[in-house]
């Protein structure tokens, strides 16, 4: 099912989201939740969805970076965002620590401000330590794209937005963007 992404303004998405038990994570209507956001996340589309996003004040994210964003763009723009295809999965109550002290600076957007995008410093490097849809400990070592959308996700666990940590004046509209930035890598 295809649920309604809040946009920015929306209460939940400035609060802190609470954690799941085991015993709920298991639960049909969270299993469900979970299938649900896949789908929402893949409808709108994007890499990332957390809870929050759709009104739900849970420590819940499903992430898929799939190969179909990828191979859409030029081999060089992957490579200094080493990004790279990342499978389908949840994280539920995460805790990060950062692993790189180096940040990395890219634009970034968000589905809960569509239209809009700003350059986000982000650390290169990050261990997130969570469970998965099945109640289990998981730790993810993640660096370039995938540490980014990582963190970007629990942020939104956290009530905060990416316009948060933004570079102020790099904000823009998609179209000026595309405009304006995009145009001068030719």
């Amino acid at each position: 099912m295809i649920l309604k992404i809040v946009q920015t303004g929306y209460p939940v998405l400035r609060q802190p989201a609470r954690e799941l038990t085991p015993d709920e994570i298991l639960s049909d209507p969270v299993q469900d939740l979970i299938q649900s956001m896949f789908d929402t996340m893949r409808d709108a589309p994007g890499v990332g969805l957390a809870a929050p996003q759709i009104g739900m004040p849970l420590q819940l994210a499903v992430i898929e970076d799939r190969q179909e964003f990828l191979s859409k763009m030029p081999p060089e723009d992957l490579a200094v965002r080493e990004r790279t295809e990342v499978a389908p999965h949840v994280i539920i109550n995460p805790r990060i620590t950062v692993e790189a002290a180096d940040t990395v600076e890219f634009f970034e957007g968000c589905l809960s401000l569509p239209g809009f995008t700003a350059v986000v410093p982000r650390a290169l490097a990050v261990r997130v330590d969570a469970l998965n849809e099945r109640a289990e400990p998981v730790t993810i070592h993640a660096r370039g794209w995938y540490a980014r959308i990582l963190q970007h996700e629990i942020d939104h666990l956290h009530g905060t937005l990416y316009i948060d940590r933004m570079q102020s004046r790099t904000f823009a509209t998609r179209e000026n963007f595309m405009r304006f930035h995009e145009a001068r890598k030719d």
